[in-house]
């Protein structure tokens, strides 16, 4: 890893060359080793996540004021911070995202209309759904999981794979039927997650019917990048003031707040316990802002440079590379989760 998009204190997990992961408390530039995750699993530490941050943020202390003596970050390969149990992701959750959707979309049904007119019904719309709909939500692969620096491989049979930079919270206790007004109690920190998307793969014309396939097109290898690090949530002011910035070779592509999220994180833990069981460790993608590829026309290809970061919590660079397909085998690094 070079540089340091690392924020100032986290939790992450981390390997040196062939060497077994390991779990680690991040101090502003260094690592300190977490002996409470065996094998790096910081599940371990989320499961008790109540009862072990107070120690932590007294370690912090310590260690600012010369206690301890960490590892440096530039000797390290940044893996993804947790390997959660479950991956929940919302979709349709930024407001203007939907509006632009919903305007450039409905040219055709709408063809009497014009742009302006088409907005102001998707606004309207939005506003409705906003106060009396209901979030959405679907699941995606752990094997889909990757490093907040690991290269994305493209796949071959996808022309339309596409980024979606989106803040992500990490669950510090179960969570069932929570109200949305004791939903953050049950949030351990926030991270970065890119759920990247081949756009080709989701709509099924075979089986209409049937809606959406995320399957297909949300859970290939390398599609969630996440991380660099879990950011406690005591140490976040406010997760609806947070600005999301993601540049395709220093390009701005998008760039909002999550003031802009149509149902807050809040309202997401609320909906989603209501249908499972959220457990320490679990991973909740909060939905995606304008500005994706489709919008643009563009979509990630062999040589592009995905730069996602959101404030508070450090930066991603994600490389994109070609797939490689070899007599009938798909050549790409296999997820390795401890």
């Amino acid at each position: 890893m070079s540089g340091n998009p690392l924020p100032a204190v986290g939790i992450g997990r981390f390997a040196r060359g062939r060497n077994a992961p390991f779990a680690a408390l991040v101090v502003d530039g260094a690592a300190y080793p977490l002996t409470q995750a065996p094998r790096g699993d910081t599940l371990a530490i989320f499961d008790i996540w109540d009862d072990i941050w107070p120690e932590l943020a007294q370690r912090v202390e310590a260690i600012r004021a010369g206690a301890e003596t960490g590892m440096a970050l530039g000797d390290l390969d940044v893996l993804p911070p947790v390997v959660p149990r479950q991956i929940l992701c919302a979709g349709a959750n930024y407001r203007r995202h939907v509006i632009d959707i919903m305007t450039d979309h409905s040219a055709g049904s709408e063809s009497g209309l014009d742009s302006a007119e088409r907005r102001r019904r998707a606004i309207a719309l939005m506003d409705h759904r906003a106060a009396a709909g209901a979030p959405f939500a679907f699941v995606k692969a752990a094997s889909a999981l990757a490093g907040a620096f690991d290269t994305l491989v493209v796949p071959t049979d996808s022309a339309q794979t596409d980024w979606e930079l989106e803040l992500a919270v990490v669950i510090g206790r179960p969570a069932r039927r929570v109200p949305r007004d004791q939903a953050l109690r049950h949030v351990a920190g926030y991270t970065i997650a890119n759920d990247i998307s081949a756009r080709d793969h989701i709509a099924r014309p075979d089986i209409p019917g049937m809606g959406l396939d995320f399957l297909a097109g949300k859970s290939c290898p390398g599609f969630l990048p996440l991380g660099p690090l879990v950011v406690p949530a005591p140490l976040i002011a406010d997760p609806q003031d947070m600005r999301l910035t993601l540049r395709l070779n220093d390009m701005i592509m998008q760039d909002e707040s999550t003031a802009d999220m149509i149902f807050n994180v809040a309202r997401l833990i609320e909906f989603v316990s209501t249908h499972i069981l959220l457990l320490p460790g679990d991973v909740i993608c909060t939905g995606s802002p304008a500005g994706n590829g489709t919008h643009f026309n563009r979509f990630l290809r062999d040589g592009d440079v995905m730069r996602g970061a959101i404030a508070g919590l450090g930066a991603q660079v994600v490389p994109c590379t070609a797939e490689q397909v070899a007599a009938g085998a798909v050549l790409h690094r296999p997820f390795v989760p401890l």
